[in-house]
């Protein structure tokens, strides 16, 4: 039996938890800060053990490491690497969902040295959607290909049946995590020329993509795409472009929003007893007999009964509710009302997009040949989401095949070679995450 230790127990943990306690070599260590959510995912199962575990004072971190064969740190990014220094101490492989971080990328000649192998980037996106692609790129090249062009789309949104708020989207993951995600300028490559947009026009910059099975989305820029060039081996190509998906509507009105400033982080330690209505209006200059939302409307250039505006009033922005008690910046008051008017409620569902739209040349032929590869999934009324799912099962079948010995690698890895991707992409498939290919003609 081999113990897997399980740093942190929100959103996405339950369909690793169970994945992994149903290998008959696998028995799981559980540690979370607040214990009962770890043993709310384990069930009472007779191969989960769950512990207190506080990471920012971890005494009996270390123990809990030495006893394990594979760490899966689900905590917040920052704390991944202290983590990882831990397992290279103990020589224990980790497995994180989370962007390799230049410091966890500088620990790669500790970990050859120890033996281990610090194994991130094994979410949906990023995780899923690198293997995905990579399976489609190296198939091109042993054809004698050569990819040009490469557009990447991911979302996760509520199943069609369940979209019915004005915003399209309800939170199954942080919302304070989706607000700070549009704080973010973006860098892509466009017909051989690099180009920049910065973070107050991120949401100014949108257009329409078709998914499969689900219809038009809007998609916008998603971070830094330049540096998938070197990642996936496409040197050369003319355009490398990573977008997000959501439904029409999120778009124009997170724009207003950036232009309200309501996405600031500056501390606040004045907030408690404050209103939404009270927030709203130290971001306008109002005027005489003018009501908020008009003041608002007049700061932003809106018509009075544009689609922001009422997306803005739905959200409570004009209305005297109470701040969050805990909130300390603007985004913290924003993303708790968030929260309270954009949950799932019971049996509804939510739905992963993960669009690649790829153009290959190859020798000999006039005109390029147009590849796609999508997954769409839908999460389980009442169950599992599709967010859990496609988040936390690409780690728990990595951690699968470490605990089995299948990977025998070390240093500091994401999954963008064959040895990593075929073998998790194919156990996916096996659990109904199934990647469509469209080779076209």
């Amino acid at each position: 039996m081999k113990n897997v230790l399980v740093l942190g127990a929100g959103l996405v943990s339950r369909p690793l938890v169970n994945y992994l306690l149903a290998q008959e070599n696998v028995s799981i260590t559980m540690a979370s800060r607040t214990v009962s959510k770890a043993e709310r995912i384990l069930n009472n199962h007779p191969k989960g053990k769950a512990y207190p575990l506080n990471i920012k004072s971890p005494e009996g971190l270390d123990d809990l490491i030495k006893s394990s064969e594979v760490v899966i740190s689900l905590l917040p990014y920052t704390y991944h690497v202290d983590v990882a220094k831990r397992c290279i101490e103990f020589k224990k492989h980790l497995v994180t969902t989370s962007y390799v971080s230049p410091e966890m990328r500088a620990l790669d000649g500790q970990a050859k040295d120890a033996g281990v192998i610090l194994l991130n980037e094994l979410g949906v996106d990023p995780g899923i959607d690198h293997m995905s692609a990579m399976k489609v790129i190296e198939t091109v090249k042993n054809e004698g290909g050569r990819i040009v062009e490469f557009k990447s789309y991911c979302g996760g949104l509520p199943a069609p049946d369940d979209d019915d708020n004005p915003l399209g989207y309800k939170f199954s993951w942080s919302p304070r995590g989706v607000i700070l995600a549009g704080r973010n300028s973006a860098k892509f490559i466009e017909n051989g020329s690099e180009r920049f947009v910065p973070n107050d026009k991120l949401f100014a910059t949108h257009w329409p993509v078709y998914a499969p099975g689900v219809g038009e989305l809007d998609a916008y820029l998603n971070r830094d795409s330049t540096g998938y060039v070197e990642l996936y081996g496409l040197e050369g190509i003319r355009t490398m472009l990573r977008g997000t998906l959501r439904n029409f509507g999120w778009c124009p009105t997170w724009q207003k929003l950036v232009e309200l400033k309501y996405l600031s982080l500056d501390p606040r330690t004045d907030l408690a007893g404050k209103t939404l209505a009270q927030l709203t209006s130290e971001l306008v200059d109002s005027n005489d007999g003018e009501t908020l939302r008009q003041t608002v409307a007049r700061t932003l250039s809106l018509h009075h009964d544009s689609r922001e505006l009422r997306n803005m009033a739905w959200i409570g922005l004009f209305d005297e509710i109470p701040v969050d008690e805990k909130a300390e910046c603007f985004v913290d008051a924003l993303s708790a009302r968030l929260e309270e008017r954009m949950p799932y409620k019971p049996r509804e569902k939510d739905m992963i997009v993960l669009l690649h739209d790829f153009l290959a040349e190859y020798p000999g032929q006039q005109e390029p040949r147009s590849i796609k590869a999508s997954i769409v999934a839908y999460g389980e009324p009442d169950g599992d989401s599709a967010m859990s799912r496609t988040v936390s099962l690409p780690a728990a079948v990595a951690t699968k095949l470490l605990v089995d010995g299948s990977i025998d690698l070390s240093g500091v890895y994401i999954p963008t070679i064959a040895k990593l991707y075929d073998p998790i992409l194919a156990e996916l498939e096996n659990l109904g995450i199934t990647v469509t290919e469209d080779w076209g003609s």
